[in-house]
């Protein structure tokens, strides 16, 4: 039978029960895979497996751990490593330097230490060999993270669903779709893009013009080449060039000096063009797109210019001709990715501005309106680290780096109508 003295122990004894609840530590474990870039001496590398495993033996050498928490927090970290041979490893958080011994065939986690962190945002954990007995500094796993503190949420890259280590150390690809006249047909599209000095991070591709059926934008492919590049997707939805039936091809109509026709794939397949460039930051690049569709063959042709130069000389990047469509300049838009995963810890960052659209009948449109979108590395919260707004009359993208960032997908943004339609390469 229930005792009726009990009633009133029972509020002391839910207290006692929630409190010993609160302070049962959540843990989290961080793959290495997806989350890990050596930092020091450049980016790149070969210590990161494709089975998710980090392994390496230079002494020189620094591989950095990301992962971002969502409110001041307590933390207490571990390692998860297969060490056959006993390691030292220095371990750095901020100002906090751990040195941390790996014992030889050790089953358990590692201790590493415990840290006070007073923000939110992303924690660097960097990873340094000191001293090894083997051939490295043994096999690292994960990092495991344990805390107290109430209500704390990490975010990193999870798992390799749908290759997310890939997918997740090339950072989130971020978009501005233009606000542009309704129920007008559209002929051209024209931006001015800036890439400030010192945010030219290889590996970045910042696309000036998109359209739905391509893109066209400027690379940077290495330390030595920078290209000028412009695709359009075949109708045929394939990730495998060469599978596409000849009738859905995309036909070459022409193309500028020195410039190189191809194909593309993996990420739908279609016809590609590319100018090595050696475009330079803070430098106003210019970038004019045409949509010509022809309704009696049911195809539409999209021809793209570039320019650099303080005379406004337009180069011819290519002409494409799509088949089986016919539509005007449709869903106008802009974008900035890393296709690099070495250097997805690094940021970059791209301004647009005087952007402009042309109807059929010759009017330009100012775009001054622009919506801030995000791939699912970012919508997921795989990475964070992405934004755009608008400031002095320009709209701006910005990724990776692992920065803090109040931007969310969806944010809309505005300015000012400023500079002058270009002049047409038909009408000089």
């Amino acid at each position: 039978m229930f005792c009726p003295g009990l009633r009133h122990l029972l509020p002391v004894l839910l207290i006692l029960a929630n409190t010993a609840a609160s302070t049962i530590a959540a843990e989290w474990q961080i793959p290495l895979a997806g989350n890990t870039f050596r930092t020091a001496p450049e980016p790149g590398g070969r210590g990161l497996r494709r089975n998710a495993e980090l392994e390496w033996n230079s002494k020189d050498e620094v591989w950095t751990v990301y992962f971002h928490i969502s409110q001041p927090a307590t933390l207490k970290l571990s390692l998860e490593a297969d060490v056959q041979h006993a390691s030292e490893l220095q371990i750095t958080v901020g100002e906090s330097v751990f040195n941390v011994s790996l014992p030889g065939k050790a089953s358990a986690p590692t201790a590493i230490g415990d840290l006070q962190l007073a923000t939110a945002g992303y924690v660097r954990v960097d990873l340094q060999g000191t001293s090894r007995t083997g051939s490295s500094f043994g096999i690292l796993r994960q990092l495991l993270v344990q805390s107290d503190t109430p209500g704390l949420k990490l975010d990193f890259v999870r798992n390799n669903e749908g290759n997310m280590f890939y997918w997740g150390r090339r950072g989130p690809s971020v978009h501005l779709g233009y606000t542009v006249p309704r129920d007008l047909p559209l002929e051209y599209a024209y931006t001015e893009l800036t890439v400030p000095t010192g945010q030219d991070t290889i590996g970045s591709y910042f696309m000036a013009n998109g359209f739905s059926e391509g893109y066209f934008g400027m690379q940077v492919n290495s330390a030595t080449e920078r290209r000028i590049l412009f695709s359009v997707w075949s109708p045929f939805s394939t990730d495998d060039p060469k599978s596409i039936p000849p009738e859905q091809r995309i036909v070459t109509v022409s193309r500028g000096p020195d410039v190189h026709i191809g194909e593309f794939g993996n990420e739908g397949s279609g016809g590609q063009s590319y100018l090595v460039h050696p475009w330079k930051a803070g430098t106003v690049c210019r970038f004019l797109t045409r949509v010509q569709p022809e309704e009696t063959t049911q195809t539409t042709t999209y021809t793209c210019w570039f320019s650099d130069t303080a005379d406004g000389e337009w180069k011819l990047i290519a002409s494409f001709r799509r088949p089986q469509t016919n539509t005007s300049l449709k869903g106008f838009h802009s974008f900035l990715e890393n296709f690099d995963p070495a250097t997805g810890h690094i940021t970059r960052r791209v301004h647009y501005g005087n952007v402009r659209v042309r109807d059929t009948k010759g009017q330009w449109h100012a775009c001054t309106k622009a919506r801030l979108t995000v791939d699912a590395t970012g919508s997921q919260q795989h990475r964070l680290d992405f934004t755009g707004g608008a400031e002095d009359n320009h709209f701006f993208l910005q990724n990776c780096g692992f920065f803090s960032s109040h931007a969310k997908a969806g944010d809309q943004f505005e300015i000012k109508a400023i500079g002058s339609p270009p002049i047409l390469p038909a009408d000089k």
